[in-house]
């Protein structure tokens, strides 16, 4: 079984591994950290690679991830984010195609950020046509026999791999940008992604 942190967006190595997984398992017990690809994504800007953050409530009690709020009082992050997409992917063949799910899972506008991203997440799945289920973890996971992915949450880690290109909005201006959200390859690729996805994963596992 893998396990894996609920992420904003994930990045496209995380969703490449997730690929073909009949169950994985998603960390619920962890405690939160701040910088890493559960508040955030990048995108592909007109200006280079663009960051859209999720603001989240400080002062809780408790600092387990599945207890942190998004802070709904700044209100326009949603506004934002969804300017930052439209901006950014009007043009590409897929948007059009996906904008209205993705457009309802913010107007839910979840209280925990853990729920935000397990909706992502279930839209991701959805949108590559995979048949997966999840489970949640029950207590913080040390079982050397479940393969731990969590590592990819962190925003800072470098990756090795030498990522296919695919075509992007902006690579005349930019060049070819590895592993960002995996909106772009939906947004790019539509209902292909999970080719690209399983040509990354041949590299990766």
């Amino acid at each position: 079984m893998k396990l894996f942190h609920p992420t904003y967006f994930s990045p496209i190595e995380q969703y490449a591994i997730i690929m073909g997984e009949k169950n994985i398992f998603f960390e619920f017990e962890d405690h939160y950290q701040k910088q890493t690809y559960r508040t955030r994504c990048y995108i592909s800007g007109a200006n280079g690679k663009q960051l859209l953050n999720i603001p989240i409530k400080h002062g809780s009690s408790s600092r387990k991830t599945k207890d942190i709020q998004i802070d709904h009082d700044n209100s326009s992050w949603i506004t934002n984010h969804l300017k930052s997409l439209q901006a950014a992917y009007r043009s590409s063949p897929f948007y059009e195609y996906y904008e209205d799910e993705i457009v309802n899972i913010f107007t839910q506008k979840n209280k925990y950020l853990i729920d935000l991203n397990i909706a992502i997440h279930t839209f991701i799945i959805a949108s590559l046509q995979e048949d997966s289920t999840y489970l949640k973890t029950k207590e913080f996971t040390n079982d050397s026999l479940v393969l731990d992915y969590r590592y990819l949450v962190n925003s800072k880690r470098k990756t090795y791999i030498k990522f296919p290109k695919y075509v992007q909005m902006f690579d005349d201006k930019h060049g070819f940008q590895e592993n960002l959200s995996i909106l772009d390859l939906l947004f790019m690729e539509g209902p292909a992604s999970y080719k690209y996805l399983r040509s990354v994963a041949k590299i990766i596992l």
